[in-house]
């Protein structure tokens, strides 16, 4: 669950992260320990977790007052960013967050991990993530992914393979890909038929009427 602002975000709004952010690093997230989704938000994003075979805890309960699972693997309010940041390391607890690329910036953020032994590690998506935007807990009718900022996954103490991870296209991307452009192939070659079998119908319309015009 985001919050953010921009000329196409607004502040008070709630912004729900889609499966695709969670499918895009499954293979650095563990399997063999307990998540804990510590942002409710619309609920969607822990069954994501679940449907992608990861043991989930995602329960509707204040962040700040409980500490559930090993790991947490979220996508917080960005207006609370430093606040969950601060509480996560009172805990000790390893993360992986979706948050703004423009919060390693911070003052906040430089306190808490310029000089911790564990380094902070980023994942770099691919394209932007498309937040969906719900209001009162409901997708508008008439939205359309938008986003105009750019996140990272920040993680600490996941252990990953190297400090910068830039992600490439998955498997599921390139899969998607070649149906999207075998389904446009074969879009195109049916409306290529269909024209043709019109020009054959009328061919054909035009020569009984010349039939039917001599048997008179």
């Amino acid at each position: 669950m985001a919050g953010f602002q921009t000329k196409t975000f607004t502040k008070h709004d709630d912004y729900m992260t889609p499966k695709s952010a969670w499918e895009n690093i499954e293979q650095y997230i563990p399997k063999d320990k307990v998540i804990w989704e510590a942002f409710y938000g619309n609920g969607e994003s822990g069954k994501c977790l679940n449907e992608l075979g990861f043991n989930t805890i995602h329960k509707d309960i204040d962040f700040f007052e409980n500490n559930k699972g090993e790991c947490v693997i979220s996508n917080p309010p960005f207006t609370l960013c430093n606040e969950v940041l601060i509480r996560l390391k009172e805990l000790n607890k390893p993360f992986i967050l979706i948050m703004p690329s423009s919060k390693i910036n911070t003052q906040y953020f430089r306190k808490l991990f310029s000089n911790e032994k564990d380094p902070i590690q980023i994942i770099i998506p691919r394209k932007r993530i498309q937040f969906i935007k719900t209001i009162n807990g409901k997708i508008p009718k008439d939205y359309k992914s938008c986003c105009n900022f750019d996140c990272f996954y920040y993680c600490w103490k996941m252990n990953l393979p190297r400090d910068i991870v830039w992600l490439e296209i998955s498997d599921k991307e390139k899969k998607k890909k070649r149906e999207t452009m075998f389904a446009r192939t074969l879009k195109k070659e049916l409306k290529k038929k269909e024209k043709e079998d019109k020009k054959i119908r009328r061919e054909v319309g035009r020569v009984l009427t010349s039939i039917l015009k001599k048997v008179k």
